[in-house]
């Protein structure tokens, strides 16, 4: 199977340079802010949001260098998903994330509070700095969806009547936003046009739906090591995602169990045993790979190049972690 590492190739010295920039960008003013900060960028991580950026940028670039500003775009765009996940850690109460201790775990509840905050508020300054209106839109887009699928995920939690149109919606949102409009704008600053760069935002929107997919499949069929966090997490948080609502449609008893909060012994291994005697593992895998296919389709009219062949070989990646 092809590592991430090596389908990065083509961009292995950008990602470098983002490494080195990203502690710089937050400064050193504050020094828990700065400890907290340098604890995250130090944490590793694939970097798969920035690294997207890079190779869309280079396959839109072909015939010359990337630019400054797309290299502050793809920081940018690691900035919003690293403060993403400290309020996300908070909320969840996650105690590890990818098996680093939280910043709120390190640091405490307002430290880390305040931590997402002020990588949001550097990443929308230096968003401001392109100068380009248009990346301001798609860039500040995120952030509100961010926190509109955090709402979403809070007022449906343990709703058994939650649709999939709703899931996708909070999937999109929370995962697959940041992606498709961070895509889009790293055409924009190559000089697209905007049915192009309009294929890119197809491109990162299916991605992102695929890759949330085929992480609520894993959090049912990986162990805690691989998941990085308590395996069945979401469903015992009352998160209800793609396996949960297929599984529903033919165990009619998961609902009363899920309505009940797990409150009675024994219930939570059930869920567990009725979501995978179900058909929702598979049903989710095939819309996984829908999505999958989608976006490959989407990056048809890119010229070829060793960075399109890596995103294409990207959406195989995410696909294949299921096996």
């Amino acid at each position: 199977m092809t590592s991430v590492t090596s389908l990065f190739a083509p961009v292995e010295a950008d990602l470098v340079i983002l490494a080195d920039n990203l502690k710089s960008l937050v400064g050193t003013r504050h020094p828990i802010l700065y400890a907290a900060a340098e604890h995250l960028f130090g944490a590793g991580g694939k970097r798969i949001r920035p690294a997207i950026v890079f190779l869309l940028s280079r396959a839109t670039m072909l015939s010359q260098d990337i630019t400054p500003k797309h290299r502050r775009l793809a920081e940018i765009t690691e900035m919003i998903h690293t403060a993403s996940l400290v309020h996300d850690d908070v909320v969840d109460e996650a105690a590890t994330r990818r098996g680093v201790p939280t910043v709120h775990s390190n640091f405490g509840n307002q430290v880390a509070v305040l931590a997402g905050d002020f990588l949001f508020a550097q990443s929308s300054w230096y968003l401001a700095n392109l100068d380009n209106l248009t990346v301001v839109k798609l860039l500040s887009q995120v952030i509100m969806d961010l926190a509109e699928g955090e709402i979403q995920q809070g007022l449906n939690r343990f709703d058994p009547d939650l649709s999939m149109e709703a899931y996708l919606q909070k999937s999109y949102c929370k995962t697959a936003s940041l992606i498709a409009n961070s895509a889009k704008a790293a055409g924009v600053l190559s000089g697209l046009p905007d049915e192009a760069t309009q294929q890119l935002y197809d491109y990162g929107r299916n991605l992102g739906l695929a890759f949330q997919i085929v992480d609520d499949i894993l959090d049912f069929t990986s162990s805690d090591d691989v998941l990085g966090k308590p395996a069945g997490s979401d469903l015992k948080n009352g998160n209800l995602t793609a396996p949960v609502l297929y599984a529903l449609e033919e165990k009619p008893y998961l609902a009363a169990l899920i309505e009940r909060e797990f409150s009675q012994p024994g219930d939570f291994d059930q869920a567990i045993d009725l979501v995978e005697s179900s058909q929702g593992l598979e049903r989710s895998r095939q819309l996984a790979a829908q999505h999958g296919h989608r976006s490959i389709d989407c990056l048809q009219s890119l010229p070829a190049s060793e960075s399109r062949d890596a995103l294409v070989e990207l959406v195989d990646y995410v696909l294949r972690r299921l096996h």
